[in-house]
This record gives C-alpha cells, sequence and structure tokens, in this order.
C-alpha cells in the first residue's frame, strides 16, 4: 500500500510511512471498503484513492496551523512534540474509513474496531510503549470524530474531519456518475473543479474552492460546512467559493427516477 506524502524532516512519519507501505492487510482493507462503498452501494470512492487524497490534505492543514504556533493536542495536555501529532493526523486520515470494509452504517465505530491492532503494529517499532497507548488513543479520537456530528476535542481530530469533507472535486463522483449514480452527491462533486489550501489572511488557513457550476454549492454548504462547525478548528479557516467564469458548465440535461 503506496501513501506517497511530504515527510519532511519528521523521522517518525517517515518511519510509520513506510511501515504502512509494507502492510499487506491495510491494502486489502481498502479494496474491500470499495467493494461495499463503490460496487455494492454506488458511492464514490473511499478506498485508496480518497485516503491520498485526504492523507495529504490534513497535513496541508496541520503544517500550517503549526506556522501559525497553534498547539495541537498531543503537544498541549501530553507534552509530546508537533511531529507526533502529524503521525496522528497521518495513521487517523489512513485509517478513518475502513470499517466501510462491514458496512457503510456505522462505519466509524467498525474502523475504530479493525484499527487498534493495525494501529499498535504500526507504531510499537517507532515508540516506547507508552507512547503507542498516547497516540493510539488520540489516532482513535480523531477517526470517531470524522463523523459530522461527532464534537473533536483535539486539534489533530478537527484536521482529519475537515480534510475528509475536502475530497469533492470532480474525480470523486466519476465512477459513480458513469454508472447511472445521478443524485446531488455525484451531480454536485462533479460541479467542484478545485480546491486550494492557502496562509489565510484574516485566519490561519484560506480555502478555495473553484467550481464549473453552482450546484456545488451543496458540497460546501451541506458537507463541509457541517464538519467544520463541529471540528476544533472552525475559528482558524476562512472559506471562499468561485463559481464559473461567466457562464456555467452544464452537468446534466435532466434524469428519469
Amino acid at each position: 500500500m503506496k501513501i506517497t506524502i511530504p515527510a519532511h524532516k519528521n523521522s517518525k512519519l517517515k518511519a510509520v510511512a513506510e511501515l504502512v507501505h509494507k502492510d499487506r492487510e491495510i491494502g486489502q482493507l481498502y479494496k474491500c471498503v470499495n467493494i461495499n462503498a463503490v460496487d455494492r452501494t454506488g458511492m464514490p470512492d473511499h478506498g485508496a484513492v480518497h485516503i491520498r487524497i485526504v492523507t495529504n490534505i490534513a497535513l496541508r492543514i496541520l503544517r500550517l496551523l503549526h506556522q501559525n504556533e497553534v498547539q495541537t493536542g498531543v503537544e498541549k495536555d501530553y507534552e509530546m512534540e508537533y511531529d507526533d501529532a502529524e503521525v496522528i493526523v497521518f495513521l487517523a486520515s489512513l485509517l478513518h474509513d475502513i470499517g466501510m470494509s462491514v458496512h457503510r452504517e456505522g462505519h466509524e465505530a467498525f474502523s475504530i474496531a479493525l484499527a487498534a491492532p493495525i494501529i499498535d503494529r504500526l507504531l510499537s517499532p517507532v515508540y516506547e510503549p507508552d507512547e503507542v497507548i498516547i497516540l493510539r488513543s488520540e489516532i482513535l479520537h480523531a477517526m470517531i470524530a470524522h463523523n459530522g456530528s461527532t464534537k473533536c476535542y483535539t486539534v489533530e481530530a478537527g484536521v482529519v474531519k475537515v480534510a475528509d469533507a475536502l475530497d469533492m472535486t470532480e474525480g470523486r463522483s466519476r465512477i459513480a456518475f458513469e454508472a447511472g449514480e445521478i443524485n446531488i452527491y455525484s451531480v454536485s462533486s462533479l460541479a467542484v473543479h478545485k480546491i486550494e489550501i492557502l496562509q489565510g489572511a484574516q485566519k490561519p488557513i484560506m480555502i478555495k474552492i473553484s467550481m464549473h457550476n453552482s450546484a456545488g454549492i451543496f458540497q460546501v454548504d451541506e458537507l463541509l460546512k457541517r464538519k467544520l462547525a463541529n471540528s476544533s478548528i472552525r475559528d482558524l479557516v476562512e472559506i471562499e467559493v468561485l463559481i464559473g467564469e461567466g457562464k456555467e458548465k452544464k452537468i446534466v440535461s435532466g434524469f428519469k427516477f
């Protein structure tokens, strides 16, 4: 399972990522996730492609917050290092949806059950036993809190929740759309062209969302807005939405049901 991330000078993150690349269980779980998500229920990708996008977005957001001297939960409450927060965000992003291999409904809880032994396996070669317990708890919290209505207790959890919602561009629903799943989720996702995560002027994070069509507002107003509101970083993020340039792109001419 290859997840390409910019580890920068974080030796712990690099070591954990290398262990992920060798882990056959994780790769197979992503295949099982998409059997349920894409093949059986017509949902967008929740497997390896989604995970690659979310992990990179999450690390980008976390690093911008760090540049703005925002303290993470593991630093504040456990007196550990910022590098450990990156490991937490990476593994929580990596494993947050594996419970969909069991079922879509309640997948957050299934993800927790499946992830716990995987987390221990990945962290034990890098961390001391007590540190493994701390990071496992923080990772599992960030995973369960990616649910839109679940409260985040840490910056790391808020980062994962928002990053998950930001995988909304047109490629996300292409498979489901072409298979005939024409609904507000697939159409609104196809309307979103590009997302940029930048240093903000008024707040640490500026998220710019470019759309072909105003249908994409659903992705922002119903999905991203709800997750951001229930995150721990809502006051640290500003969002700008740009819709078309003169004429909106047509996505569908009509449909029957």
